[in-house]
Order: structure tokens, then C-alpha cells, then sequence
């Protein structure tokens, strides 16, 4: 299997010019860019997937719907809708219809989680609606995700409150903001 390559950025999230294998980026805490999904069905409820117990970071956690990593030569909405169908298998068609992404914000994370794993990291949050979604509809890549559940606004804000969930604070205030107002 090949190596995911990235684009290397610096710390105001300018690409350098360099291009490194996800595995060196984390090594180096080089600054590199991500996106974060959170896809919801009609009834607003959030997609979440647990992470697999073999992940090197917030094994078996819960988590937001999709997030991953852009590749060289992506820009973000491409990553988002390569995510989703390697993680959950969303079915998006042909042609990713771009009105059915809707742009959030970006922010940017620093976290050490050991000597050879430090995450300088920019997200693009996006939100994806699609109408008629169950977990009927949804085949998981087992190797990143062990589960999924949709959960409502409330079993959200009881997941951060009780911190069984990946740490994304900007992207679950700005989702239960988003969700209060549908």
C-alpha cells in the first residue's frame, strides 16, 4: 500500500512546497491540513463513527461523522467526499453536488500524543446533509471504524460533557449552534 502524501504548510497554513508521507509529517509536527464532516440525516441527527481500537490516536473514542487528512493534489471538498466513502460509505453518486456541503469554518490544533505523534493541524469544517439516512444505508471501513450511531443535539452535548468523544470543541459548539437554529 502507498504512502499518503501531504502537503507540508506552515504555520499560517501556507503550503512550502514540500510534500511528505503522512507518517513523517506527524514525526516532525509539521503544520499540514485536515477536514472534519458532520453529516446529518433529516430528523438533525449527527452521524458518529467510533474509532477502531487500532487507531494510533483516540482509539475506540467516538467521534464527528468523517475526518481525514488532504492529500498532495486535493483540495478539501475532494478530501471530504474520498473520506466519507473510505470510512463510511455514504454513497454521495457521480457528481458530489457542492450546494450539499456547506462550509463552516477553519481552525487550527496542537497536540502531542508521543514522541513520534505531534498534530500541527489545520481543520476545514464542513457539514453535509442527506435526507433518508440510516445506519441501514452505511457500510463502515472496519479497519478505521468499529461503530456508528446517530445521535440528536442532546446526546451530543452529553457525549462532550462526558469527553467519550474526540476533542473537537470549535466544531461541536459551531454543529449544536447550527442544529438549534433547524
Amino acid at each position: 500500500m502507498s504512502k499518503e502524501l501531504i502537503d507540508v504548510l506552515d504555520e499560517n497554513g501556507i503550503k512550502t512546497g514540500d510534500i511528505l508521507p503522512r507518517d513523517e509529517i506527524h514525526k516532525r509536527g509539521l503544520w499540514h491540513r485536515s477536514i472534519v464532516v458532520a453529516i446529518i440525516n433529516d430528523k438533525n441527527e449527527i452521524l458518529l463513527q467510533q474509532r477502531s481500537n487500532n487507531k494510533e490516536k483516540n482509539a475506540g473514542m467516538w467521534d464527528i461523522s468523517v475526518a481525514g487528512h488532504i492529500s498532495t493534489g486535493q483540495d478539501a471538498l475532494s478530501a471530504a467526499a474520498r473520506e466519507i466513502n473510505e470510512e463510511v460509505s455514504v454513497s454521495l453518486g457521480y457528481n458530489v453536488d457542492i450546494k450539499s456541503f456547506r462550509y463552516m469554518f477553519s481552525y487550527r490544533t496542537q497536540a502531542k500524543y508521543g514522541d513520534d505523534f505531534i498534530e500541527n493541524q489545520f481543520y476545514d469544517f464542513f457539514i453535509l446533509r442527506k435526507e433518508n439516512l440510516s445506519t441501514e444505508d452505511i457500510k463502515m471501513q472496519e479497519s478505521e471504524v468499529q461503530a456508528i450511531k446517530f445521535v440528536s443535539v442532546n446526546e451530543l452535548m452529553e457525549l462532550c460533557d462526558k469527553k467519550i468523544i474526540v476533542e473537537r470543541k470549535p466544531v461541536y459548539d459551531e454543529l449544536i449552534n447550527y442544529l438549534h437554529k433547524y
